[in-house]
């Protein structure tokens, strides 16, 4: 998942032959023969869909690495561009290759790198911030506000490969496979959303069971929470929140879901709510269902303006409220990192997993809410069946 508000458009690359790739990559240091072109998933106008086609292997410059992408992992932010909804419309320029959830190997090194070798194993923070504005100059890059994001403002990760800056290649355990280490980056969206408020001995309430949703849950009960409610229409992802550690889970549809959060915190509601799902009226009984003075934290992107009881749900009742966007550089993935290396399992939420020639029904499955993270692999892989529950 992303934020940011930078917009810079284009396909991706420049080059056109074999001949022109050592003048492209700027000198790179590579241990192999690169293709002059590559295999990438497309937005090619502004429309739902998207298309495959052969594009120009990135450009290297001189503090870039260049990455042959083995998994990469479809975010809710991917499903809005895809289905052109009107926050794609207002925020994203076509055409472009879009995806930024990614792991993979570093294959060439623009001439100034000097921190990631060559064969190094990297997933990657999709934010790429200036350095340079009033946030970056006070620790705050994670709302950079000239940030550029992969896949959105630049070309992205549903391709064979992608060119990043050095600095946002995050090396990576080897124990980890790559439909784990791409999950990283979303996996630090549950961590920084959770870590943002106290967590021990909290009553904590979870709004939308998406694969960060889901993230959150064994997140929160590492960190001491001592009951854990997930609220989820989808009956598929309320058995993932049963299987990840939930105490409660809650169907919208068929339950109030207010009442039920005071039932199970003894009448006082949630001290904490983690908002994952963007949905409106999730983010009102979100905002009902917190306690008097309790903590709240805002990740799930709205596709449109939500209207709010600011008097009731917000002023009167002494709330705290936060917006999260994307993960800390780099606090959020050292504490991501040491989650996974302390062992956490998180391969249960991983149920699909598909070649990118297989994108339509990979977007499909998240778009319905029947499967957890959907990972897809650029040069194909042997499709698995989901995970059994």
């Amino acid at each position: 998942m992303v934020g940011g508000n930078r917009m810079v458009s284009g396909e991706g690359t420049s080059g056109r032959d074999g001949a022109a790739l050592v003048d492209r990559h700027v000198a790179a240091h590579t241990d192999r023969k690169l293709p002059p072109t590559m295999t990438a998933l497309v937005k090619p106008e502004p429309r739902a869909g998207a298309e495959l086609r052969e594009v120009p292997v990135p450009s290297v410059g001189p503090r870039d690495v260049l990455i042959e992408v083995l998994a990469s992992s479809i975010c809710g932010t991917d499903l809005h561009i895809y289905s052109w909804d009107p926050w794609a419309e207002g925020r994203v320029h076509t055409p472009i290759v879009f995806g930024h959830e990614f792991a993979g190997r570093v294959v060439a090194t623009g001439a100034d790198v000097t921190r990631v070798p060559l064969g190094a194993y990297v997933a990657a923070e999709s934010h790429i911030a200036c350095g340079n504005c009033y946030e970056c100059r006070h620790g705050m890059q994670h709302v950079c506000r000239n940030v550029q994001i992969v896949g959105v403002d630049r070309p992205g990760a549903f391709a064979e490969y992608i060119a990043i800056p050095e600095g946002n290649a995050w090396l990576t355990s080897e124990r980890f496979p790559p439909e784990i280490a791409t999950i990283q980056e979303p996996m630090g969206n549950a961590v920084h959303t959770a870590l943002s408020v106290p967590l021990a001995g909290a009553n904590v309430a979870i709004f939308g069971a998406g694969p960060i949703g889901l993230f959150a849950v064994p997140i929160a009960r590492a960190s001491g929470a001592a009951r854990i409610i997930v609220v989820e229409p989808s009956s598929y992802r309320r058995q993932l929140a049963e299987r990840t550690g939930a105490d409660v889970v809650i169907d919208p549809a068929s339950e109030n879901v207010v009442r039920r959060i005071r039932e199970e915190t003894g009448g006082e509601g949630a001290d904490v709510v983690l908002e994952m799902s963007g949905n409106g009226n999730a983010i009102a009984q979100a905002m009902e269902s917190l306690r008097f003075g309790g903590n709240i934290s805002l990740l799930g992107i709205p596709a449109r303006p939500v209207e709010l009881d600011l008097a009731d749900g917000v002023i009167f009742k002494g709330a705290t409220v936060r917006g999260i966007s994307g993960r800390r550089l780099w606090e959020t993935w050292y504490q991501t990192r040491g989650f996974l290396e302390s062992g956490m399992d998180l391969s249960p939420i991983v149920t699909h997993r598909l070649p990118l020639p297989e994108f339509e029904t990979a977007f499909e499955l998240v778009r319905s809410g029947q499967s957890g993270k959907v990972v897809m692999y650029p040069r194909g892989a042997d499709r698995e069946s989901e995970v059994g529950i």
